[in-house]
């Protein structure tokens, strides 16, 4: 208990006096460009693996909470991680929002976005950050609709959002309101930051009223060079779960859940325009196949990460990054062994990729939590403290992914 006190005691000293601890000199080595299908990090390739934590902001509103981050990022750097993943977003009258209305901001829970990635900044992680949900969760897209509708606008389903005036202005604010904002604890503006290593213009993307995909594909052929034009610093990806459209029929017949044929998205249309830097996958075959076994669903991530990664090299000739896989403990038949199978499998067809030079940037698991959160402790959640089989294979991964970033040099030709 004294432990937990001083902790918390040093957590408020550092939020309150963070600027006079030298985190201005803190660096994150830069930003994060990207050559043909390599990111590059100080004029060498950077493959990387990360971690998801939506909660970050949300506890960091809380002072006092806010050890609850940096013993999570800390334990992350510890184990070779380098990138995190976290919401830009929490819409609406909830408790902690953070846009309370269109264009209306709470600063506390700002300062808690701010404290975030100044701590990202301090022990060296790279950020990629999503700006709206498609989900309703923390908001999202129906959060917009519904204040489209207060407004007097003439909308009723939630994919209004990607087609009303109004909507689509909301969120054009809510960018540039994020990447102009001026960081309380570094000084630095978001767009000018480089621990932030890109943006996601949504988290999975979908459009189910238009499986033909030309809605959501025109709403990103908006948006994409929006994001770009105020804030030309970072890198952009979609979001995107990985599902194939009309673009792609043999993929769609041959790899997609069935499910994701009718969400109106397409992974290759929606990454191929030039305002989109990074190809974004997601992976749950537990969710998309719950019926069928473990052996099916490992087999089947198997050919959806190939199938990906390969397309990303040869048809979008840009990096991909599996922005969340993992596996939870509720699924039917569930082992430890069987998820260290799902980790293992994911991270040697990304290394297999990133040794040739390839476009298989890292993967980022769903989703680490710290000691103290067991109200965060979904099916999912990975405690790296806890030092179990699923944290060694994480750690080995990473390892290995590491070095190939000491080893291959810039001056490698790289494929475009």
């Amino acid at each position: 208990m004294k432990y937990l006190c001083f902790v918390v005691f040093l957590a408020i000293v550092i939020a309150q006096n963070y600027s006079d601890l030298g985190v201005e000199a803190a660096s994150s080595g830069g930003f994060v460009s990207r050559k043909g299908v390599q990111f590059i990090l100080n004029g060498k390739p950077f493959y990387a693996n990360g971690f998801n934590a939506y909660w970050l902001t949300y506890e960091a509103t809380d002072p006092t909470a806010r050890y609850k981050i940096t013993h999570g990022f800390e334990n992350a750097t510890s184990r070779g991680l380098t990138i995190a993943r976290t919401w830009g977003f929490n819409d609406g009258a909830s408790y902690r929002a953070l846009q309370t209305a269109p264009g209306s901001y709470d600063e506390n829970t700002f300062q808690g976005l701010d404290f975030v990635i100044s701590e990202a900044k301090r022990v060296g992680l790279k950020m990629i950050i999503p700006l709206v949900n498609n989900w309703s969760d923390y908001g999202g897209k129906k959060q917009y609709v519904d204040w489209a509708k207060s407004k007097g606008e003439k909308v009723s389903s939630d994919d209004d959002f990607y087609t009303n005036s109004l909507t689509k202005q909301f969120y054009k604010n809510h960018v540039k309101t994020i990447v102009n904002r001026v960081n309380t604890f570094t000084k630095v503006a978001y767009k000018d930051e480089p621990a932030i290593m890109g943006w996601e213009l949504m988290n999975e993307p979908r459009c189910n009223s238009d499986r033909s995909g030309k809605t959501l594909m025109a709403w990103i052929n908006e948006m994409a060079p929006y994001v770009k034009s105020v804030d030309p610093n970072h890198l952009l990806s979609t979001g995107h779960e990985g599902f194939y459209g009309d673009s792609s029929p043999q993929r769609k017949t041959s790899l997609n859940p069935p499910s994701a044929n009718v969400v109106g998205a397409d992974f290759i249309a929606n990454h191929n325009i030039d305002a989109i830097d990074f190809a974004s996958i997601h992976c749950a075959p537990d969710l998309w196949f719950q019926k069928l076994d473990q052996n099916t669903r490992l087999n089947f991530l198997k050919k959806w990460l190939e199938g990906h990664i390969e397309d990303a090299q040869n048809i979008l000739k840009k990096p991909l990054i599996v922005g969340e896989f993992g596996v939870g403990t509720d699924v039917p038949g569930y082992t430890l062994a069987k998820r260290d199978a799902i980790f293992t499998a994911t991270y040697e067809i990304i290394y297999a990729s990133a040794q040739k030079g390839g476009s298989g940037g890292g993967a980022l698991f769903w989703d680490l939590i710290t000691d103290g959160m067991s109200n965060y402790k979904d099916p999912s959640a990975i405690l790296l403290s806890e030092g179990s089989s699923t944290v060694n294979i994480i750690s080995e991964a990473t390892r290995k992914l590491g070095s190939i970033n000491t080893k291959v040099k810039f001056s490698r030709k790289i494929k475009n």
